[in-house]
């Protein structure tokens, strides 16, 4: 009887051996599963874009594959069998933690994310995928982390609340689900330091260098800090300056927890949605995003938006916590670190207009003919985005972008409007891409950087600008 044709033999690689494999000049390696694929040759063709396919290089296809379902159809797999090269030593075991690193016990994160700091976690979404859909995938959702991320038991979890008159409610997370209507707020949230790098630029500043990525958009679900509060003891208003004051279970060498505040008539308005998140994008928390319940702020810096909640509690005073007092507060850009005064400032509570261009990337080579520009854009306070205004010339001629978005009622645009241009480009020609946006109070951002420079880099809004080259 005929024997049928043995299996070939492949190549065994190392972890350390594929992630060499990261651009055309080097090939670009992949993994599926145990096996090693040289895609190289596909890069081109790939039906995303070259873009999309790059952000794998080196390491494993599943976590991208699982951001598109047709990932999951088998005649993908077998498109990717022809390029197989080899496969995993088995032998790779998994390094072990190290008991006296306090991040050791920090959650996996996706390979795509761009990271700015590994310890405290600090990282962005590419921008390739940052505007593809409307609401962010959890796992890309940008991660802003102060402390290592606390590691909770749901079962034990107490929420305390310093209600008047020395009175303390306590919740369990199943309290909080089951006594408190849930409501859903669709709310972006950015961090103040959102395109720092385009300021350290100018000159230096203090801070993660994010690009444009510190910005990202779900849909969360959780009791109204409103109902709480009121549960609690506390009345629709009070007289004179007050606080709701946050605190979360991350905390630093000494003990200090993570702590901000926002101003008590925030908290108490029906209209400000301000939110006790225990979901996102319909599932529970991740740990990086605050697990098991996190203060949602619509509309406001995401650093008022604490994580890993522990505490509540109201104050005629702001948070005295570090990064409320002497932190995310803007500055002159004649204030240096010998003459600056953190009480002279307010503390960043309600962001200015913002908007970024994600696809092209800068530097990239364009094809001539159709060119689609895409981008995102927000404004804090619940200010819609009413408009985009693009230029392929450095601002001195504009187009109209096309925006995509949920309908808020007025006041209560917490999420951001997606936007995109389709126009036409010639072979050989240099193109200065530019965006800027404007909101229902018709605040503009400005046109550059250094008039707004400010030494931690907080609020960097001015028009962004993408040079990119037409071929040909």
């Amino acid at each position: 009887a005929a024997h049928a044709a043995a299996a070939p033999s492949y190549p065994r690689y190392t972890q350390e051996e594929v992630g060499r494999h990261r651009s055309p000049e080097e090939r670009v390696w992949v993994t599926h599963g145990t096996d090693v694929f040289d895609v190289t040759d596909f890069v081109e063709l790939h039906p995303g874009g070259p873009d999309k396919i790059l952000l794998a290089a080196g390491g494993a296809l599943e976590p991208f594959w699982a951001l598109y379902a047709v990932h999951g159809e088998p005649h993908v797999l077998e498109l990717l069998q022809q390029y197989k090269v080899g496969e995993l030593s088995p032998d790779e075991a998994p390094a072990a933690p190290d008991a006296q690193d306090p991040f050791a016990g920090d959650p996996p994160r996706h390979p795509g994310l761009r990271v700015n700091s590994q310890k405290p976690f600090n990282a962005e979404p590419p921008a390739e995928l940052l505007a593809e859909r409307f609401l962010t995938p959890n796992e890309l959702f940008f991660t802003r982390n102060h402390l290592p991320v606390p590691a909770v038991e749901p079962s034990s979890y107490r929420l305390r609340v310093d209600g008047p008159g020395g009175r303390t409610l306590s919740l369990s997370l199943a309290e909080l689900r089951s006594r408190f209507p849930k409501y859903e707020v669709t709310a972006t949230l950015q961090c103040a330091g959102n395109r720092r790098a385009e300021m350290s630029r100018v000159r230096p500043v203090k801070g993660l260098p994010w690009d444009i990525g510190a910005i990202s958009t779900a849909r969360w679900g959780g009791a109204r800090l409103r109902d709480v509060l009121l549960h609690a003891g506390f009345p629709e208003e009070l007289r004179g300056e007050w606080h709701v004051c946050f605190e979360g279970l991350d905390a630093d060498p000494g003990g200090a927890p993570y702590g901000a505040s926002i101003p008590y008539g925030r908290a108490l308005s029906p209209a400000a949605d301000v939110l006790l998140a225990y979901e996102m994008n319909g599932a529970e928390l991740p740990r990086d995003h605050g697990f098991p319940v996190r203060v949602v702020v619509p509309g406001v810096v995401g650093a008022r938006s604490v994580k890993w909640l522990r505490r509540v509690a109201v104050s005629p005073a702001e948070s005295p916590s570090h990064w409320q007092q002497n932190d995310y507060k803007g500055f002159s850009p004649c204030v240096d670190w010998d003459t600056v005064d953190y009480r002279t400032a307010p503390a960043i509570q309600e962001l200015p207009v913002q908007s970024a261009v994600t696809q092209p990337r800068p530097g990239a080579a364009v094809p001539p003919g159709e060119l689609t520009v895409k981008g995102y854009a927000w404004s804090g306070g619940g200010r819609e985005v009413v408009r985009v205004d693009v230029s392929l010339d450095g601002g001195r001629t504009w187009k109209v972008a096309r925006l995509a978005g949920e309908k808020a009622p007025p006041g209560r645009a917490w999420a951001w409007a997606l936007w995109e241009l389709t126009v036409p480009v010639e072979a050989g020609t240099e193109l200065e891409i530019v965006c800027k946006a404007v909101d229902s109070s018709y605040n503009v951002q400005p046109d550059s950087v250094a008039p707004i420079w400010n030494l931690r880099g907080v609020l960097s809004t001015a028009w962004h600008r993408v040079r990119v080259s037409v071929q040909g």
